[in-house]
């Protein structure tokens, strides 16, 4: 600081003594400054001209840079979606079989229709009476109501009235009631009931539909249902032409001669049977085996179905999504859109998903595995048939049932339709190929193709409380793509159309309403 001082001090002595040279100096230096500020300017002008030139390159080649990524992005995005969408269209493919005896006919398969009705004889009857009255009874434990199974007590007033009071003529004519026909279709005779509307308005016209029993039941499960859909009461509802097939090897549809007929085979006949019959869009709807025979219908042909309604949906594969819900969904229930009844009927998981269902598939075991050996006997023996097929419909109509002497199975169904199911089972002698059904399907493991395969066709689900299998909408909407419809039922169980026909029906009036855009 102090010398910087002392050198201002100098210059300020030299400009009062030389002061034209101070001017000269000054005024040097003004015209250096002015030249050097013209100069600064024109290279600030010409740094600015680079500068916004190098700027307008950049942006030249940052938007080509942007519009270069963006139509790589259009046509990643547009691959993707191809992908996806193929990958959702998707359907289940399937080859044509043969299930009768020996091998394929050269010449073409007939494929006339032929009616078929219902009948019994003397000899018939003979025979059954000879057998209730040879039969062996057994006492069950003390206070085991149904837990043990059929109880032995409640089994012999049943028998009682099959031998004495029940009037297997008299069901005969109920069951001939409605049209049979036969047909044959990749080897073997097809059966099926075809119901159709009697009192259609002039114009109006009736909507084809297929309804697909399970087991232990049979055609004869949709007989309180029939009336309902092909006669509704409402002037608005719509008026059904039902067609009830036997699966092959149930009722009186013949059995297949060769290994490996699954539910994709059964939905493959079917599919054959309702173009034989003209149709070429219906509906679908099943439960139990049905609801896996009418899905995979769905699956093979998704154009040809318009809709499928079901009122049984065990859980699909698991997904991320389900297992996330399954740790999760009891503490944030909203965050799964989980209902109160979903809490219920899922949780605690191992009590409702494991232990509950080992209790209840002990059946499916055997007949996954070796169905003659326990068939054989059931089909010899008509009580123990009776006795097998019965317990089915007390446990799975309400669990509770479990804690009743009688199994609870008059609370819901009459004797008669009980045991004209059995007589359905005894007099075509199909239950060991029933119960092959399971053999085939689970026989060929868990990860079959239709199981990794979504539906994509509408889909309604009628959910009963007291149904084996509980399946949150949630994890119903991972199989299901279109769900149309999820409706918690206020009752019933297992076998809906024959215990609760009246909100059956309902249920597949008001999505069908829907699908045909009536509602």
């Amino acid at each position: 600081m102090f010398g910087m001082w002392k050198l201002g001090e100098r210059g300020r002595r030299n400009e009062k003594q030389h002061p034209h040279l101070h001017t000269a100096s000054h005024d040097g230096k003004s015209r250096g400054r002015q030249a050097g500020v013209e100069g600064g300017e024109e290279s600030r002008s010409s740094a600015r001209i680079n500068a916004a030139a190098a700027a307008a390159a950049a942006l030249r080649a940052g938007a080509h840079t942007m519009y270069v990524e963006l139509a790589a992005a259009v046509v990643l995005g547009a691959v993707i979606a191809v992908v996806l969408l193929k990958k959702k269209q998707e359907s289940l493919k399937t080859q044509d079989g043969w299930w009768g005896v020996g091998t394929p006919l050269e010449s073409p398969e007939d494929d006339s229709i032929r009616p078929f009705k219902v009948e019994t004889t003397q000899e018939e009857l003979e025979d059954l009476y000879c057998r209730i009255d040879q039969t062996r009874s057994f006492p069950s434990l003390e206070d085991s109501q149904f837990h043990y199974g059929f109880n032995s007590s409640y089994l012999r007033k049943v028998v009682s009235y099959w031998r004495n009071d029940f009037d297997w003529r008299k069901q005969v004519d109920k069951l001939n009631r409605y049209p049979h026909f036969k047909t044959k279709i990749e080897g073997i005779d097809v059966h099926y009931v075809h119901a159709k509307p009697k009192n259609l308005p002039e114009g109006a016209h009736s909507v084809p539909l297929m309804m697909v029993h399970g087991w232990p039941g049979s055609f004869y499960e949709f007989y309180g249902i029939l009336p309902l859909l092909t006669e509704p009461a409402s002037p608005e509802g719509i008026a059904f032409e039902v067609i009830c097939p036997s699966i092959p090897g149930y009722g009186f549809s013949e059995a297949p001669h060769k290994k490996g007929f699954d539910s994709v085979c059964a939905a493959r006949v079917f599919h054959k049977l309702m173009k034989r019959l003209g149709f070429s869009q219906f509906y679908v709807q099943g439960g139990d085996w049905g609801w896996l025979v009418t899905t995979n219908m769905a699956q093979l042909e998704p154009k040809t179905v318009k809709g499928l309604h079901v009122n049984f949906a065990p859980p699909a594969k698991p997904s991320l999504t389900m297992m996330m819900s399954v740790l999760l969904g009891r503490h944030f229930p909203k965050l799964f859109d989980f209902s109160e009844h979903d809490i219920k009927r899922t949780f605690p998981l191992m009590q409702k998903l494991v232990v509950d269902a080992v209790k209840e598939t002990g059946y499916m075991h055997i007949q996954a595995t070796k169905p003659d050996t326990a068939g054989r006997a059931l089909n010899d023996s008509p009580v123990g048939l009776a006795a097998y097929i019965l317990e089915k419909f007390s446990t799975w109509t309400d669990h509770e049932f479990t804690n009743l002497e009688d199994g609870g199975l008059e609370r819901k169904f009459s004797l008669d339709d009980l045991l004209t199911n059995v007589m359905i089972y005894w007099t075509s002698r199909s239950i060991i190929s029933s119960m092959r059904f399971y053999k085939e399907n689970f026989g060929k493991g868990l990860d079959q193709p239709h199981s990794k395969i979504p539906v994509i066709v509408p889909t309604g689900v009628a959910v009963f409380p007291n149904e084996l299998m509980h399946t949150p909408k949630l994890w119903v909407k991972q199989k299901y793509h279109k769900l149309v419809t999820y409706t918690l039922m206020t009752r019933g169980g297992h076998f809906a159309a024959m215990e609760e026909p009246e909100l059956l029906a309902q249920d597949m009036q008001t999505f069908v309403k829907i699908v045909e855009k009536r509602k």
